[in-house]
């Protein structure tokens, strides 16, 4: 089945990488190929791009989606191994990290990662290695579930949420999307208006599953690694926790680390440090009135020092 995917937030992305005609690029979130699409087509016919995606489904679409495109470079990783996997082929003029789960995994109910839709618990993005979410679901202590969805989800009924999951699992293991978003609306009595009550529980376990805020954690480390000095990194996220993630790594890496008695200050040239980072970015009204899952985008960006 064909699933349509409209990037999140394009021309700002576009604008805010200050595209090179002639430059390299990575995307390190390929998905359906809507960003990498709009760098392509600013880039000559000496510029390039390498484009990462974890989900074996998205590098299969873009080897034929782009099979006649020999500007780009597919590669299935983890974002997580950034400047490892596109080491031979740097240093970059800018990096552009698109985070969080796709339309297209959204909507395809095989992959779970929807409570709309009948399927079953898996939630991996990469589906050719590690545990489904079913799997860890079946066998997590309650504590650490609790702890799970409340860091993660963010979830005011995590524990209540958890004891039902521990309780329940006894009688029939969890294997379908359905069973999970049942028992979070049996268990949760005051909803979030406009938000389905499992929002947040299936939130968590994807960032649990996926470890996506270690991956995150890493893949903006090599990101800045990747970068030439004046490249830029561009990063849209789509919830609180990665945003502050976000934020946080791109102000502590704009500023010079304080000098120590004990551990003298690195050579100049070792330090890896970001301008001063842009002000945060959102979605005009018009474009989430046609496309509701950019509502929660929020842009960032930041240049790599050319002194670093």
């Amino acid at each position: 089945m064909a699933f349509t995917h409209t990037p999140v937030m394009l021309n700002a992305a576009l604008e805010a990488l200050r595209i090179v005609p002639s430059g390299r690029y990575i995307d390190g979130t390929f998905g359906r190929g809507g960003h990498c699409a709009g760098l392509l087509s600013r880039l000559n016919a000496d510029g390039r791009v390498v484009a990462i995606d974890r989900d074996p489904g998205a590098i299969a679409f873009g080897r034929e989606a782009f099979a006649n495109e020999p500007r780009l470079e597919l590669i299935h990783g983890g974002f997580a191994d950034l400047a490892t996997l596109t080491q031979s082929h740097g240093p970059f003029d800018g990096v552009l990290l698109d985070l969080g789960v796709s339309s297209p995994q959204l909507d395809d109910a095989s992959r779970g990662f929807s409570f709309n839709k009948s399927g079953p618990l898996d939630m991996r993005m990469d589906t050719s290695r590690g545990e489904t979410a079913a799997a860890w679901l079946n066998r997590v202590d309650e504590k650490e579930l609790a702890n799970t969805l409340w860091q993660l989800g963010e979830e005011k009924f995590s524990r209540q949420i958890a004891r039902a999951i521990v309780t329940d699992r006894t009688a029939a293991p969890f294997e379908r999307t359905e069973q999970l978003q049942a028992l979070v609306a049996r268990v949760v009595k005051r909803r979030e208006p406009g938000k389905n009550p499992a929002t947040r529980s299936f939130q968590a376990l994807r960032i649990r599953i996926n470890d996506e805020l270690g991956q995150l954690e890493a893949a903006l480390a090599g990101a800045l690694e990747a970068l030439k000095p004046g490249g830029r990194l561009v990063v849209i996220s789509f919830h609180s926790l990665e945003d502050r993630a976000v934020k946080q790594f791109m102000r502590s890496h704009s500023q010079q680390p304080e000098a120590s008695r004990r551990q003298p200050l690195p050579a100049a040239d070792l330090i890896l440090k970001l301008d001063r980072p842009d002000k945060a970015c959102f979605p005009d009204d018009a474009e989430v009135a046609g496309n509701p899952r950019a509502r929660s985008a929020v842009l960032r960006a930041a240049t790599r020092s050319a002194s670093a």
